[in-house]
């Protein structure tokens, strides 16, 4: 979990967080068109967007009950630009997938395997594709605990 604090000075506020966050990283080539998506097929919500017309530097959007995803506009700057627009998966591990799994569908997301049941690794969840091509998977599987 990272917790936030925040100590103010005469001239500043500065903010310290602790602990380990993992934000997977995407390019667009409609960022804001995917921030819609995102928002509406998944849930997220928008915490930040830094723009300037139809270029996103850089946005955050984050899950509900914790941790997010960063994503801006691919360009020929960038230091991954090896990697096309539309390059990744996501897994988001949940309690109820299938609430998702609705959603998603009727926002039109690309459904590639259905909602089911893994037996292998007890988890039930479903993959799908957003407009540009990232698969996103939701299921109950949180991995594997560290004591074994």
């Amino acid at each position: 979990m990272t917790e936030t604090s925040s100590t103010k000075t005469s001239t500043e506020t500065t903010t310290a967080r602790t602990g380990t966050a993992l934000w997977p990283c995407l390019t667009y080539r409609d960022p804001r068109a995917a921030i819609a998506f995102l928002e509406n097929a998944f849930g997220f919500e928008t915490r930040a967007c830094y723009a300037e017309g139809d270029v996103v530097h850089h946005a955050e959007v984050v899950w509900p009950s914790g941790g997010g995803v960063m994503l801006g506009s691919w360009r020929e700057d960038m230091a991954a630009k090896e990697l096309p627009a539309g390059a990744g998966c996501v897994y988001l591990a949940l309690d109820d997938p299938a609430s998702v799994y609705t959603r998603a569908r009727a926002a039109g997301a690309t459904i590639v395997r259905e909602l089911r049941d893994e037996e292998d690794y007890e988890s039930r969840g479903f993959t799908c594709r957003d407009p540009e091509g990232v698969y996103w998977s939701f299921g109950t599987y949180r991995g594997t605990p560290a004591s074994e």
